[in-house]
């Protein structure tokens, strides 16, 4: 379990650390990163899978959503509705079939939307994080898409934070509305259970 830093930092505090962190990754570092999190996926079986497409300085590649897909899963990825809507879905078809999003820097599937409560489909549901705590609570990037979509999900159903190894610490501030993980995917570690 490595340590950011102090417990006690805000939300706002924590984003700016780990946004800071992740700016200073090497490439090489974030391409080795990349390729742990399509091994550590490639067990993954065949079924429905949310997903999301890495951009910027987020951990992994569209090779994780390929690798997937690959594998046998449907795997859908979100469609930004708007900053307080919670994320519509969509099947990822082929790289060639994404389009951008209106929001910058972003792509999403061109195909046929399926609406908020398809995430409740999902046998797996990868999520975002700056960073997960070992009591399951995420830190997201504050727009508060995933915590407005998850409620959709269907009970039981793995809910993994995809981080970085060392954006797994010890404690994070968590709100009441915040939607738990259930275990966490890192390159150096794959797939953890938490609460640890």
């Amino acid at each position: 379990m490595h340590a950011l830093g102090n417990e006690h930092l805000s939300k706002a505090e924590w984003r700016d650390r780990l946004t800071r962190a992740r700016a200073d990754q090497t490439a090489e570092s974030h391409a080795r990163d990349a390729s742990a999190l399509v091994s550590a996926v490639s067990n993954v079986t065949s079924g429905t899978v949310c997903a999301y497409l890495p951009f910027g300085t987020e951990p992994g590649t569209t090779a994780l959503v390929y690798a997937l897909a690959a594998g046998g899963a449907r795997v859908l990825l979100p469609v930004i509705l708007s900053r307080t809507d919670p994320l519509d879905w969509a099947e990822y078809t082929g790289e060639a079939d994404l389009v951008p999003s209106r929001f910058r820097g972003i792509r999403e599937p061109g195909g046929k939307r399926l609406g908020t409560e398809a995430v409740g489909a999902a046998e797996l549901i990868l999520v975002p994080a700056l960073a997960v705590d070992r009591r399951g609570v995420r830190l997201g990037r504050g727009a508060g898409h995933y915590d407005r979509s998850l409620v959709f999900a269907a009970a039981g159903v793995p809910l993994l934070a995809v981080v970085r190894d060392e954006e797994l610490v010890e404690r994070l501030p968590g709100e009441p509305h915040d939607v738990r993980m259930s275990g966490a995917l890192t390159p150096g570690r794959g797939v953890l259970d938490l609460p640890m």
